[in-house]
């Protein structure tokens, strides 16, 4: 089973994800864009056994971040844990997003994903 693991800028949060991901995806929606800084996120979501973690974090409209140093890390649900892969210890060279989200929200001058479903706004 791939275990992959990431954490925060400062190291304080850590997590372990088992398995492969439910769905890998981008998403160029205001609140994504405005909480990350950037154009887009890029995420995966893996179900929520699948997640483990250690260290103290904050949160903030769903999203969970490093109260220390701020890092944005991860969204967590009842069954589901929505990661920011930017977040990974090591680059998600594996992971492809299989769908773009809030594209009518996408900068001009990104194009599309050929392997990625396109969804003007969130994804159902």
């Amino acid at each position: 089973m791939k275990i992959r693991t990431g954490s925060c800028l400062c190291g304080a949060v850590a997590y372990r994800l088992e398995g492969e991901p439910l769905r890998v995806g981008l998403c160029h929606c205001a609140d994504c864009r405005k909480s990350s800084g950037s154009a887009f996120v890029f995420f995966a979501v893996w179900p929520r056994p699948a997640f483990s973690m250690s260290g103290e974090i904050a949160t903030f409209s769903g999203r969970s971040f490093c109260p220390t140093c701020g890092s944005r890390l991860f969204c967590l649900r009842e069954d589901e844990a929505e990661i920011r892969l930017g977040s990974l210890d090591s680059p998600p060279t594996d992971l492809l997003p299989d769908h773009e989200v809030w594209i009518r929200r996408r900068e001009p001058w990104l194009h599309p994903l050929p392997s990625a479903g396109q969804y003007a706004e969130d994804a159902d």
